[in-house]
Parts: C-alpha cells; sequence; structure tokens
C-alpha cells in the first residue's frame, strides 16, 4: 500500500479524545466520524452457494459456525489450508435456500477453485454472483438517521444482519458492516440504476461522498486486516487478533487442528496490532526492531489529517509484532521513527507507550 499523506482543507469545530480531535479539517472524513458518507462498493464480490448439503459442507470449511445461522444473519469466516494457513477470508450469510458469501473481488479468482476442490459427493454448487449485485456503503453516526428519513429502518439491526425492504419500486437489502469506530452500513439491489437513484436520494438528504482512500484512513483507524494487505496466505487466524471469525464449539473444518492446538498453548509468538508513528512516514512492509533485532513488520501504513494538540496530522499503522518484544516494554524502531502500539480501534483505548504496551490482554 502506498502511504496517502492528505491535504487538510478547511478549520473543523471537534472535540477531543485521548488528546486528539475526532473532528478533521478534511470534509470526507470529517463525514465519517461526525455526519454520515456514502460510496459506491465496487470492490465487493458475491459468491452464491447452493444445494441440499450447502450449510454442512460450508460449516466443515469455513471457521466460524455457519450451521447455527438464522436466516438474514452473518458471520464472519476464514477460510484454511490443511496447516491452518489463511488462505481467505469473507462474511458468510444465510438466507432461505442459500448461502451467500461476501468477499473482495481479489480473492473471487482463487477463493472458488479452492472451494470447489473440496466439493467431492456433496449436493453444493458455487457461483459468482457479483454482476448481479450492486452495492453501497453509508458510514458515519448519522447513518441511521438518513436511513429512517427514506423508511429503512436500521436501529434494530445486529451487525453483520441484513433485512430487505421495498423501496420505490424496487427491494434494497440493508447490511449493518462491522463498524467498530462509526456505524457501517451496506445497501444491496438488484440494478444499477437503482442503487444509483437511492445514493442520489440519500446524497439529497446530506450524506457526503466519499471515495476509497477516506474508508482506507478509517479502516486503520478501525485496526481492521485486510486480506492480501495484512492477512497473507502464510498467516495463522490467531495472530491476526480477529476472534469474531472463530468458534471453538462449532465442530470439524479444514484446519481445526491446527487453531485448536495454538489455543491449548495459550497464544502465539506474533501478534496484528495497531500503531501510532512519531518520525518519517514508511512505507508499508517496513521493518519494527527491538533490542536491535527484528520484531515485527508493519502492513498498513497511513497519514491521517486528525491533529493533537500541537496541531501534527498523525500517522498509523498496521501490522504484527512479536510478543516478546511487546512484553520487554521497550520501544519498536524502524528507519525513520518510533512505532506506539495501541488497543484499536484508536478512539475507545489509550495509545500505549512502550512502558504500557504489556497491559494489553492476550488472546488465543
Amino acid at each position: 500500500m502506498t502511504p496517502m499523506t492528505p491535504a487538510p482543507t478547511s478549520n473543523t469545530p471537534s472535540t477531543e479524545v485521548h488528546g486528539v480531535r475526532t473532528s478533521s479539517p478534511h470534509p470526507q472524513l470529517n463525514g465519517l466520524l461526525q455526519k454520515a458518507c456514502i460510496a459506491p462498493l465496487e470492490e465487493t464480490a458475491w459468491i452464491r452457494v447452493s444445494g441440499s448439503d450447502r450449510v454442512r459442507w460450508l460449516n466443515g470449511m469455513a471457521t466460524n459456525s455457519v450451521q447455527d445461522l438464522a436466516p438474514g444473519a452473518g458471520a464472519y469466516n476464514f477460510f484454511l489450508n490443511a496447516q491452518g494457513r489463511i488462505q481467505a477470508d469473507g462474511i458468510i450469510f444465510a438466507l432461505p435456500d442459500e448461502l451467500l458469501i461476501e468477499t473482495n473481488r481479489r480473492q473471487v479468482a482463487t477463493l472458488i477453485p479452492y472451494l470447489d476442490h473440496y466439493i467431492i459427493m456433496d449436493d453444493v454448487e458455487l457461483a459468482d454472483i457479483s454482476n448481479t449485485r450492486h452495492g453501497l456503503t453509508l458510514v458515519g453516526p448519522e447513518a441511521s438517521s438518513l436511513l429512517a428519513q427514506i423508511d429503512l429502518s436500521a436501529d434494530s439491526l445486529n451487525e453483520l444482519e441484513t433485512r430487505v425492504y421495498p423501496w420505490k419500486s424496487t427491494t434494497v437489502t440493508l447490511l449493518r458492516a462491522h463498524g467498530p469506530v462509526v456505524p457501517r452500513y451496506e445497501l444491496w439491489t438488484d440494478q444499477e440504476e437503482d442503487a444509483h437513484a437511492l445514493r442520489q436520494t440519500l446524497e439529497s438528504l446530506g450524506a457526503i461522498p466519499s471515495d476509497s482512500a477516506v474508508l482506507e484512513w478509517l479502516r486503520v483507524l478501525e485496526g481492521t486486516p485486510l486480506y492480501g494487505t495484512d492477512i497473507r496466505d502464510r498467516d495463522l487466524p490467531q495472530e491476526t487478533n480477529q476472534t469474531r471469525a472463530l468458534h471453538f464449539n462449532k465442530g470439524c473444518y479444514l484446519g481445526q487442528e491446527i487453531v485448536e492446538r495454538i489455543r491449548s498453548r495459550g497464544n502465539v509468538h506474533r501478534t496484528f496490532r495497531a500503531f501510532r508513528l512519531e518520525g518519517t512516514l514508511p512505507q508499508a512492509g517496513a521493518i519494527l526492531e527491538s533490542a536491535g533485532k527484528q520484531a515485527g513488520e508493519l502492513t498498513s501504513v497511513t497519514a491521517l489529517p486528525l491533529s493533537n494538540a500541537g496541531g501534527s496530522n498523525l500517522q498509523f499503522a498496521l501490522g504484527y509484532v512479536r510478543r516478546e518484544a511487546l512484553d520487554r516494554h521497550e520501544p519498536l524502531q524502524y528507519a525513520g521513527g518510533v512505532a506506539y502500539p495501541f488497543s484499536s480501534p484508536f478512539f475507545a483505548t489509550e495509545t500505549e507507550s512502550p512502558s504500557q504496551a504489556s497491559d494489553s490482554p492476550k488472546r488465543d
């Protein structure tokens, strides 16, 4: 990922959390944090899983429980190989007659053949239906109130729950996405023109048009890893700290033996963390060192138009660090600066100095 250095455009009144202003001079980022922004979901893909054996079969392929999903509910999952390494990720949704996997378009070309390889005598069919669904994301504290104005009630939706609403002459599937900093919603239609009309309506009510770069800033603030950038096919589930993808009582699945072995030992040698950076902005892939030894790497790096009491923009990163480096309470250095770990999302916790790093809870 190429580091993004924003150009502030105006002064915006703000409150402060942990000495950092929670609003931004950048209009789109300020919209995400204080109001509501809207953007197309152009990189999202959908895979349909059908057939009478779909639930049993997919439950044996994914790390979370598929068999417990009620219609309209979803769960975040990893797809592992036999060595427990993450080959893909996605959210599985249950519908009355099929299952849907929501994932990134970049993963479809490898995920479908990977899953298809394990269909032996099962009544299961896979299909890429990405071109039949057209989506928008509506993000921010005012998102639900905007949806209410067009009779799409979001207040009672649980995370990763979907609901279908009539809207004008069509239907809209409303989905509450994972949003640890501000509420995130997705709106899906069958026709591209309906998604366009829906976007125009929400923008007329005050939704601020946004782009992928600003959504990337929010992702880093949330501390949410992206497959292909922060999660690679060599990584183990517990190294990513994404416990929401794991279910330890669901029964057998591919790679479960490794996941259970790690859980029984209590931790892993390295862990995914968020960092606040001081110094020059490094490139993604920068190596972290502690006590003169390699201690980790930065996988996502960005500068955000959020300022501290001194008025300077803040630099954040996501990446991996060895647990012993955290436990030694020593600085984590990269070429050009120092990385301070914190427990994400940023606005939910104090930034840790190196002497506070061991206070973070250990996860399986």
